[in-house]
Formats: C-alpha cells, sequence, structure tokens
C-alpha cells in the first residue's frame, strides 16, 4: 500500500513564471539581434513585473527592486541601447536570478 503523502506547507507562486523566464533568457543569446528578441524583450519584462508581484505578495520585499531593474532593462518600449558581451552576459545572469527567485519566494499555504 502507497504512503499518503502530506501536503505542502508552502506554495510557490512565482516557479512557473521564473521557470519561463529562465528558459527564455537562455536561448536569447541566440536570438539577439534578430527579429524575434522584441518578443524576448516582452516576454522578459512581463514576467519580471509578475515575479515582483509575487514577492509583494509573499512579503519578500528584497526582491521587488531586482525585478523593477530586470523590468527596466528589458523593457520593450523604450529600449535601452546595450549591445556586446556585456548584453550577452546579461542574459544567463538574469535567467539565474529568476530561478533563484522562483525557488526561494513562496507563501504559506492558507
Amino acid at each position: 500500500m502507497a504512503k499518503k503523502r502530506a501536503p505542502s506547507v508552502y506554495q510557490r507562486n512565482a516557479l512557473a513564471p521564473s521557470l519561463i523566464a529562465a528558459a527564455i533568457l537562455f536561448l536569447a543569446p541566440v536570438l539577439l539581434g534578430g527579429p524575434w528578441f522584441l518578443l524576448v524583450l516582452f516576454i522578459v519584462a512581463i514576467l519580471a513585473l509578475i515575479v515582483a508581484w509575487f514577492a509583494f505578495q509573499a512579503k519578500q520585499w528584497w526582491w521587488i527592486p531586482a525585478f523593477a531593474a530586470v523590468a527596466i532593462i528589458w523593457n520593450p518600449a523604450y529600449p535601452l541601447p546595450f549591445s556586446g558581451q556585456i548584453w550577452s552576459a546579461a542574459q544567463p545572469a538574469a535567467a539565474v536570478l529568476f530561478l533563484i527567485a522562483g525557488a526561494l519566494i513562496k507563501v504559506r499555504r492558507p
């Protein structure tokens, strides 16, 4: 007979958007300079704001400035003129930020 598993005490609302953003950011250096990169900017900026909102709900305020910065840097409406190796390295760095936040932002289940 299988053992019944106890339900988790916490839920990680930011995990799914963080995983999606990280996957896109790990692929972003390949798309850099192409027509699809605008889509990367939109997706990353929106998901950064979503993760910041989940951090706010979880009362983990220290994540909000980091994801506000990501939303500003990857802003598609007024793109900042980044290019070169630093911009290519910023993509996986932001992906790691999303992965860490997705794992650490959690709220207690009611």
